[in-house]
């Protein structure tokens, strides 16, 4: 599906996605799709602002998404409401799904989910009948241990309701990052070359082997979760990880558990990082190139929709800063492997002759229809890309038909006890973007809301602890302890807590817990255990944030004062 196939649904399905926050580009199609008359169901642990605006708030127990995917799909089948004939000619597995489901009714994960069996059995209907329905997800569907089991049972909703391969319907992932959807494309996934194409495969293998001129291994690689168990824990010497070379990447602020990712960074013989400022893992590197920021330089992104789209330069760069693409040429031919590019031109067509998918995105054909969407195989003009995928029900695998999957729910590793008693949940906010590499060095950004950060707490959580709104907190998991500041709101519900990942000061991921999606090795950074604190002494507290932040910048180099912050 692309983005602007959004405002057009007739129901919206906005799962474990916060739009307004994440995307607010993405966000006013919501909008608009409402205002063009289609209706809302969002399932959300918080009162976020698609809730707000939406005709269901499904406001679920964070750890229970399988669960109420499941009692979805148990009432679409027991009340009839499949699309049968699409479900013949374009599936398989439907009769094992069935079989799973069934225990899954609404009634027997009412108490789990926190959701009244009427409303899950009210939010099928209106998903099976709407006609055009559309499954937006994001990260609180991804960052679980549990994600691609979720991800591929929401895509059974779309399957068995009929809802694929025509505009405006589907389910559409709603990327975390700034041009995940590209990274990917050019192969920074370990298991696969650009254009998704397996390294186990011989004759992909032998293909980039002729074109590059390189022997290439056929055994995927790690993810960049898995590295601080490849250097502290690996026992087979031919696993283990003694150099890292991080681009555009702060793991010592973005990974779990970061006192153990601080102490692989520590042990790692060699750490190179390649960014455009200074960040929290630089602490460590023994080598930093500096980059040319997105306005110094041209290429291609692509949004989450597969659409290809261009960027320029618009000013000179300043300082001894190189293109990143330069960078990598430069090591690569001084380690003896000759690189050498003129221009971005020459590796996207170097890229789009290796990838069948992206054979017909020419940058003549980017420049004159503004975005191409992959797959796109044709470098006439009659080939513009592929707005939605699986046209006319037709699928990737090899007999064309989509593929139900099923499995039984699990908890999240880490749950509620007596000394951590509360839900710890990561999310973002729309004023600072990611780890805040970037905008915490914009000073307007900085002066808007600044650090340690918040935690939302709710009324009844915080009247129990004693907690004022806007206070100075502790907050510790088994991992790690925070100071942060309490927002007190309505928002979210009693018994969990959120907070955002990009402050130094309130860094939740000293507190989030490194367990991973079996498949994807994405954390589950929204479930962990934990507790907050009143803390007596604010005007001591202040003291200790205002200091330890200063100290930061200074072993970072970064030469900004902090106005003081007073109680």
């Amino acid at each position: 599906m692309g983005v602007p196939e959004i405002e057009d649904a007739a129901l919206l399905f906005v799962f474990g996605y916060n739009g307004a926050d994440s995307h607010p580009i993405v966000a006013r199609r919501i909008v608009r799709a409402k205002e063009k008359g289609a209706k809302i169901i969002c399932a959300d642990p918080r009162i976020i602002e698609t809730a707000r605006i939406a005709d269901m708030h499904l406001q679920l127990k964070g750890g229970t998404n399988l669960l109420l995917v499941n009692a979805l799909a148990n009432t679409i089948i027991e009340e009839g409401l499949c699309d049968y004939d699409f479900i013949e000619q374009h599936s398989s597995g439907f009769d094992e799904f069935k079989e799973v489901v069934k225990v899954y009714t609404p009634e027997s994960v009412a108490g789990r989910t926190g959701i009244a069996a009427e409303d899950i059995r009210k939010a099928a209907r209106m998903y099976a009948t709407s006609g055009r329905s559309m499954i937006l997800y994001g990260m609180g569907v991804c960052q679980f241990g549990q994600a691609v089991d979720v991800v591929k049972t929401l895509a059974n909703l779309t399957i068995m309701t009929g809802n694929l391969g025509r505009p405006s319907v589907g389910i559409g992932p709603v990327r975390g990052q700034n041009n995940v959807q590209g990274a990917c494309d050019m192969g920074a996934l370990p298991n696969v070359y650009p254009g998704y194409q397996s390294v186990t495969v011989p004759e992909i293998k032998a293909k980039f082997e002729k074109a590059w001129g390189a022997k290439l291994s056929d055994q995927p690689g790690f993810t960049l979760t898995m590295v601080p168990h490849q250097v502290l824990h690996e026992k087979d010497p031919a696993k283990q990880v003694h150099a890292y070379y991080i681009l555009g990447e702060d793991p010592a602020q973005s990974d779990p558990d970061l006192a153990e990712v601080r102490e692989s960074l520590e042990k790692c013989e060699f750490v190179v990082l390649q960014d455009i400022y200074m960040n929290k893992t630089g602490q460590y590197a023994d080598v930093i190139l500096p980059a040319t920021g997105w306005c110094e330089h041209e290429g291609v992104y692509t949004c989450c929709d597969r659409g290809f789209q261009r960027f320029r330069k618009i000013i000179e760069p300043t300082g001894d800063v190189k293109r990143d693409w330069d960078i990598i040429s430069q090591i690569s031919t001084a380690m003896g492997y000759p690189m050498k590019y003129n221009n971005t031109e020459e590796i996207w067509n170097e890229l789009i002759e290796l990838c069948p998918n992206f054979a017909g995105a020419t940058y003549e054909k980017i420049e004159k229809f503004g975005s191409i969407q992959w797959p796109c195989r044709d470098k006439s003009d009659s080939d513009r890309g592929t707005v939605y995928l699986h046209k006319g029900g037709k699928c990737s695998n090899p007999d064309g038909k989509a593929k139900f999957f099923a499995t039984e729910w699990r908890p999240p590793q880490e749950l509620e006890n007596e000394e951590y008693p509360l839900a710890l949940c990561t999310v973002r906010e729309v004023g600072h973007y990611s780890v805040r590499t970037m905008t915490g060095n914009c000073r307007t950004l900085r002066n808007l809301e600044d650090e340690p950060g918040w935690v939302q707490i709710s009324h009844e959580d915080a009247e129990a602890l004693g907690i004022k709104h806007r206070e100075l907190v502790r907050i510790s998991s088994k991992r790690g302890s925070v100071i942060t500041r309490a927002n007190v709101t309505p928002r979210v519900k009693k018994g969990a807590v959120y907070m955002t990942y990009q402050w130094w000061i309130g860094a939740c991921n000293e507190l989030t817990n490194s367990v991973f999606d079996p498949i994807s090795k994405t954390p589950e950074y929204k479930y962990c255990a934990c507790k907050v604190e009143k803390i007596p002494n604010q005007a001591e507290a202040w003291e200790a944030v205002n200091k330890t932040l200063t100290d930061l910048r200074s072993s970072m180099r970064i030469n900004v004062k902090r106005k003081g912050v007073s109680v």
